[in-house]
C-alpha cells in the first residue's frame, strides 16, 4: 500500500508543473495581466477545439498532416535505413570516411531553406510538401543507423562466422537487432523533425493541415483556434512519440540499456 502511494506521489509531482500551467492561462488572461486578444484563456480554446471536433473539420485537417508526415517519414525510413547499414557495415571503411563529410554537409541544410528549390522540381503540391518532410527525417535516421551498425561489437560477428553462419544470417540475427535500438531513437528524431517542418511546409501552399489553421488563424486574429491547432499538435506529437517506443518495444526482443 505504501509503494502505491508512493507511485501516486510521485506521478502527482510529475503533473503538477502541467496543472500550474494550465491553472495560469486560464485566469492570467481573465485578470488583465496579459490581452485576452492574443492568449485567450484556456476555457475559449478548449470550447473552440470542440467546435473543430463537432464539425469535423479538425480530423480532416489533422489527418491530412498526419498523411503528409506518414508519407515523407516512411520514404525516410526506407531510404535512411538501408543505406546506413550499407555505409555502416557492408561498405568499405574508405568509402564510408570519404562520404562522411558529404553527407554531414547536406544534413546540416535545413529543409525550409531549400522549399524555394523544390518548388522549382516538384511545384507547389503535395510533393514539395513530403519532400520537404523526407529531407528533414533521412538525416537522422541515416545517421543513428550507421552508428547503431558500428556499435554492434564484432566478437558477435566472429563468434557467428565461427560457427558457420553466412552473411545475411549474420545480418538478420546479429546486426539488425544489435542496431535495431539506435534505429529506432533515429526514428522517434525523424518523426520529431518531420512533425515541426510539416507545420512549416503546410504554412506555405497548402489548404489543409494543422499548419495551415494557425496561418489561417493568425491571418484572420482568430487565435482560439490557432491555440487549438497547437495543442493538438502538442498531443500528436506525444502520440506519434509514444507509437513508435511502442513498436521498439514490439519488435525488439532485447536492449542493451539496463
Amino acid at each position: 500500500m505504501k509503494k502505491v502511494w508512493k507511485q501516486i506521489l510521485s506521478r502527482g509531482i510529475d503533473l503538477s508543473g502541467l496543472v500550474v500551467f494550465f491553472f495560469l492561462w486560464e485566469f492570467v488572461p481573465r485578470l488583465g495581466l496579459v490581452n485576452e486578444q492574443f492568449i485567450p484563456p484556456l476555457s475559449k480554446v478548449l470550447l473552440y477545439l470542440w467546435k473543430l471536433a463537432s464539425d469535423g473539420s479538425l480530423f480532416m485537417h489533422t489527418a491530412a498532416s498526419l498523411q503528409r508526415m506518414g508519407l515523407g517519414l516512411c520514404l525516410a525510413i526506407l531510404i535512411g535505413v538501408p543505406l546506413g547499414m550499407f555505409l555502416g557495415g557492408a561498405a568499405s571503411p574508405t568509402f564510408s570516411k570519404q562520404l562522411k563529410p558529404l553527407l554531414k554537409i547536406l544534413g546540416q541544410i535545413n529543409a525550409f531553406s531549400l522549399f524555394p528549390l523544390f518548388i522549382l522540381f516538384f511545384g507547389i503540391g503535395e510533393f514539395a510538401k513530403i519532400a520537404i518532410i523526407f529531407w528533414s527525417t533521412v538525416w537522422p535516421v541515416l545517421f543513428t543507423t550507421i552508428l547503431g551498425v558500428q556499435q554492434v561489437d564484432p566478437l558477435y560477428i566472429k563468434s557467428a562466422r565461427s560457427v558457420g553462419a553466412d552473411r545475411l544470417t549474420i545480418f538478420r540475427k546479429v546486426i539488425l537487432p544489435g542496431a535495431a535500438p539506435v534505429i529506432f531513437t533515429g526514428i522517434r528524431s525523424g518523426a520529431t523533425q518531420a512533425f515541426l517542418m510539416l507545420m512549416a511546409a503546410e504554412e506555405v501552399g497548402a489548404k489543409a493541415g494543422l499548419g495551415w489553421i494557425i496561418l489561417n488563424s493568425a491571418v484572420n486574429s482568430i487565435m482560439p483556434r490557432l491555440f487549438a491547432a497547437a495543442i493538438v499538435i502538442a498531443i500528436l506529437g506525444l502520440a506519434i512519440n509514444y507509437f513508435i517506443l511502442f513498436l521498439e518495444h514490439t519488435i525488439v526482443d532485447w536492449n542493451p540499456e539496463p
